[in-house]
């Protein structure tokens, strides 16, 4: 499948009805992409003090576009109709492969340990008898996106190396639309097993210090103890914040300042925008993803 197949499958339409550019050097307004893979109401209260804290900043309006798929936002980023964006690895190779020129990455979080990456697992529930990644053969498997790292693309390249092909290895696999979605399959008993992102520090029972399985713990969707962890990938690169590459210079300057400064003057605002407990963040640029970036396009030119 063609990389425009591959992010067109499940995209959703990203619309302004306000231009961005008023002239050359200014903007009207700021538009911020969110990912999908909670329901929309978290996804906007995560992330209001950002409206908050842009606008202060630019003295423009500041809006939130909550995709329902990560398709929807990398669309949005291809097309201009959004300025900034939190994707993970896999969703900005498919931006760079598709466009290398639309954004640029700008920060990456790290980890509480100082790492800047995190893991793919794979979590069954705790009553399923399932004990280890061998007894997920002919079973079920939930993947949540296809543009996600560690929710599609790295369990799909890295378990057939580990001897576990997809389609001989698992009876089936389906996409639940993200993240929570996927865990919630599993709890619910869709699925046997299924995939999702996290830092892998600190306390399983927290659901450790950030990712989907500790947002789930602090809203109340999870009790760690009803999961049981089956398999964890080799470190992945943490995903970066990205800034459309067209908009003025002195427009991006702002925000990157702004953006590096939130960990220590609104550590509330990085806490609930990033989901999680970090250090802090750091610069990145495209080389940081090189290894994600080969492996997405050997995944298209495979399934082609």
């Amino acid at each position: 499948m063609k990389l425009s197949a591959l992010v067109k499958a499940t995209a959703i339409a990203v619309t302004v009805a306000t231009p961005l550019m008023a002239g050359a050097d200014t903007i009207t307004e700021f538009r911020i992409g969110i990912l999908g893979g909670e329901n929309e109401a978290d996804r906007l209260a995560n992330n209001e003090c950002l409206v908050k804290r842009y606008e202060t900043l630019l003295g423009v309006p500041v809006k939130l576009f909550p995709a329902a798929d990560y398709a929807g936002v990398i669309e949005g980023l291809l097309g201009g109709t959004l300025d900034y964006a939190e994707l993970g690895a896999s969703g900005y190779a498919a931006v760079y492969l598709a466009n290398p020129d639309a954004v640029e990455p700008i920060a990456t979080t790290v980890q509480t340990d100082g790492s800047s990456g995190y893991h793919s697992v794979m979590v069954t529930r705790a009553d399923s008898g399932i004990e280890t990644l061998d007894d997920m053969k002919g079973k079920r498997l939930g993947f949540a996106d296809p543009n996600s790292t560690s929710g599609y693309l790295i369990p799909s390249v890295t378990l057939p190396k580990q001897g576990y092909p997809i389609e001989d290895f698992f009876g089936e696999t389906s996409f639940s639309g993200g993240h929570e979605q996927n865990v919630l399959a599993v709890l619910n008993g869709d699925v046997d097993a299924g995939v999702t992102w996290t830092s892998g520090v600190g306390e399983w029972e927290e659901g450790y210090t950030s990712g989907n399985l500790r947002k789930m713990v602090d809203k109340g969707l999870l009790d760690m103890n009803d999961l049981k962890l089956l398999w964890t990938s080799p470190l992945i690169p943490n995903g970066p914040l990205v800034l459309r590459s067209s908009l003025p210079q002195d427009i991006k300057e702002k925000i990157i300042a702004s953006m590096m400064s939130m960990p220590k003057d609104d550590p509330e605002c990085f806490f609930n925008a990033q989901g999680g407990e970090y250090s802090g963040l750091i610069r990145v640029t495209p080389e940081f993803y090189e290894t994600i970036i080969a492996a997405r396009k050997a995944k298209i030119e495979n399934s082609n």
